[in-house]
């Protein structure tokens, strides 16, 4: 059987709202989605798919890695973690099994992104590129959905410049969830959000028409997904069921089914396993997703839970934990006495935001004036009250926006003491360092604030193959033939910075995971990485050394 090609098509900030989840999500069908309704109509829908965490780089590092989080040390929005060294990113699985692997282009994994991730990170990567009749993993993500384009003006013209009037949604005529206020402000910001999922499903089909071009589309796991719930209050950042559920779609002829409906509850965390062994390379035991589908498409059966959580948001500090069965969402908020939506000085300078924060001063001004509030309803104002429940449970079949706390009802009693020690099971087996104090984590990981070094490969050569080994463990090893650039190269922005992209060094790193031969009429380099570490000097191996057999440190 010839290897499997996946494609991974990534967009930002959105819950499933396209036409193919319009029996289960509520407003699905506002936004025009074609080009995914048809790619959910050639393969399967997963109907219950939950993220990690309701923010980008924590989720995006649990679908990099098949790990949870808060047991790999990468919960926070941002850090730089050091997670245990059998950790990787799991694209590595696919270049040690001969994959041409990519990202374009961006990363936001919680780490610095080593040269072994991808053999292509950037804004040009593609499976084009590859060498030829390679098989490829290729991932693209979007940022036409992300919020900066919902609140942006400028971002959010170019992101729909090629909508037509037909396309776009009437702020007066947007549906709102009952936990949003009825104001310009909201109803612009959800208009936008339609429009800019209609504007991202045009970009996913023109990389499906790059398939088709091409003569893969037969041959290609294609599999779409969003981060996280989309880019609202108590949403994106909130450890609820708009911040965790997402759309995720699997389209592979001749082997998943087409037009399937799976409604089971699955983790977005699944996908790193999911991958691997749709390719036929042995799972990691380390990982805690599951596959949900085999090498020949069988389905394979789901966890019964879904586990998420929330911990800092930039400088706001929080920890809320929470599980999710087939029904029922209970939530544990570890600070009770803080508010869901503290003072966050990115979000806070955001229209939704702010409208929420003139509408409390409003409702105070009334309160100076002897009146009862009466702008804001008990449910929009719980998202900026002082404090929240210890517990909540939800029952999403009925009560899909979480309206009702039935953690105190009693005939819940069996539902939220089974859900509630699910969850302390999962933080019992897997750890939560999001209850650590940070300062002593980030102490642990780099001791008085310097980075642990990688050690330099121990390199020997004999009969012109090449041999590598790295005593620092968890670390991965690379060579190249490309002499060292004297630059300069552009500077990373700080959003580059922030989300770990690869340091440019203009040069191709080939992952390293059995003895190769090399030539003898030039040097080859070779180093070596550990997450979390700086990355090691290079050893440098000349002709003479190749020709003679001798070996280098």
């Amino acid at each position: 059987m010839a290897a499997t090609n996946i494609v991974w098509i990534s967009t930002h900030d959105i819950n499933p709202h396209m036409g193919a989840y319009a029996d289960i999500w509520p407003a699905a069908d506002q936004p025009s989605t074609p080009r995914l309704d048809a790619l959910a109509r050639e393969g399967v829908r997963f109907g219950s798919a939950f993220a990690a965490a309701p923010v980008c780089a924590p989720s995006r590092s649990a679908i990099m890695t098949g790990c949870y989080p808060n047991a790999i040390g990468t919960m926070h929005m941002r850090t730089k973690a050091v997670p245990p060294p059998e950790v990787r990113l799991f694209s590595e699985y696919f270049r040690e099994a001969g994959y041409y692997t990519t990202n374009n282009w961006f990363t936001d994994f919680q780490v610095q992104t080593p040269p072994t991730a991808f053999d292509d990170c950037s804004s040009t990567a593609h499976w084009r590129n590859r060498p030829a009749g390679a098989p490829f993993f290729a991932s693209f993500h979007s940022l036409i959905t992300h919020e900066s384009r919902v609140y942006g003006d400028e971002l959010y013209a170019a992101a729909t410049a090629e909508l037509t009037d037909e396309e776009r949604s009437d702020p007066a005529e947007v549906p709102l969830p009952p936990y949003h206020p009825d104001t310009d402000a909201f109803r612009q910001a959800w208009a936008r959000y339609f429009d800019l999922i209609t504007a991202m499903d045009r970009w996913v089909g023109g990389i499906l028409d790059q398939l088709d071009e091409d003569g893969l589309s037969d041959d290609t796991l294609v599999v779409f997904w969003s981060d996280h719930g989309a880019s609202f209050p108590r949403a994106k950042r909130w450890a609820t069921e708009a911040g965790l559920r997402v759309p995720l779609i699997a389209r592979w002829p001749g082997r998943l089914a087409a037009g399937t409906a799976r409604d089971e509850v699955v983790q977005m965390l699944d996908l790193a396993p999911t991958m691997l062994r749709a390719a036929g390379i042995p799972v990691p035991g380390h990982m805690h997703g599951r596959p949900l589908f085999d090498e020949t498409g069988t389905p394979l059966p789901a966890g019964p839970y879904a586990f998420g959580a929330r911990d800092r948001m930039d400088a706001q500090e929080d920890a809320v934990r929470t599980v999710r069965d087939q029904r029922f969402r209970y939530v544990l908020n570890l600070h009770p006495d803080r508010s869901g939506m503290q003072y966050n000085y990115y979000p806070d300078h955001l229209a939704t935001w702010a409208d929420m924060r003139r509408l409390v001063h409003e409702e105070g001004q009334r309160l100076s004036l002897g009146r009862a509030p009466d702008i804001l309803t008990d449910l929009q104002r719980s998202l900026v009250a002082a404090g929240r429940p210890a517990e909540e449970l939800y029952d999403l079949h009925d009560d899909p926006h979480e309206t009702r706390n039935l953690a105190g009802d009693p005939d819940y009693r069996d539902v939220k003491q089974r859900l509630r020690e699910a969850l302390e099971q999962w933080r019992a087996d897997h750890g939560d360092l999001g209850v650590l104090p940070e300062n002593e984590l980030l102490e642990q990981w780099r001791p008085g604030g310097i980075p642990r070094t990688t050690a330099a490969p121990h390199v020997s050569v004999a009969d012109g193959t090449l041999s590598a080994t790295c005593e620092t463990p968890g670390a991965s090893i690379a060579w190249t033939v490309d002499p060292p650039h004297s630059g300069p190269f552009p500077p990373l922005s700080e959003i580059e910075q922030q989300s770990g992209s690869p340091e440019p060094d203009g040069r191709r790193w080939h992952l390293y995971s059995a003895p190769i031969p090399v030539p003898a009429d030039g040097p080859v380099w070779v180093g070596a990485w550990r997450l979390g570490y700086a990355a090691s000097e290079h050893v440098q191996i000349e002709p003479e050394l190749v020709v003679s057999g001798q070996e280098a440190s």
